[in-house]
């Protein structure tokens, strides 16, 4: 599914990106990376989509949410990124 199909108030788990490499490594930086939870939060008529990613609202386009595959969310996965923030490096905190 395309992230633009998603629903509001509902979260996904980001499966690809797919649009041009330049954009692509500006998302990754805002934190949209492969396996992330996104959260729709809005969606305004003139295309653009609101989303919630590692705590941050970000503002797209329709044509950069339709490059980016998502799929449902479970709820084992809510609760694994919950306590999982920390990432590599961070053990033993």
């Amino acid at each position: 599914m395309k992230l633009y199909e998603g629903e509001i108030g509902k979260s996904y788990i980001v499966q690809e990106v797919m649009i041009e490499e330049r954009m692509t490594r500006r998302l990754e930086a805002l934190g949209v990376n492969e396996h992330t939870k996104v959260t729709v939060l809005n969606k305004k008529k003139s295309g653009t989509l609101i989303i919630n990613v590692r705590g941050t609202r970000l503002a797209l386009g329709q044509k950069i949410a339709d490059g980016i595959e998502i799929r449902e969310s479970s709820w084992q996965e809510h609760t694994r990124q919950k306590y999982n923030r920390g990432g590599a490096g961070h053990e033993g905190r």
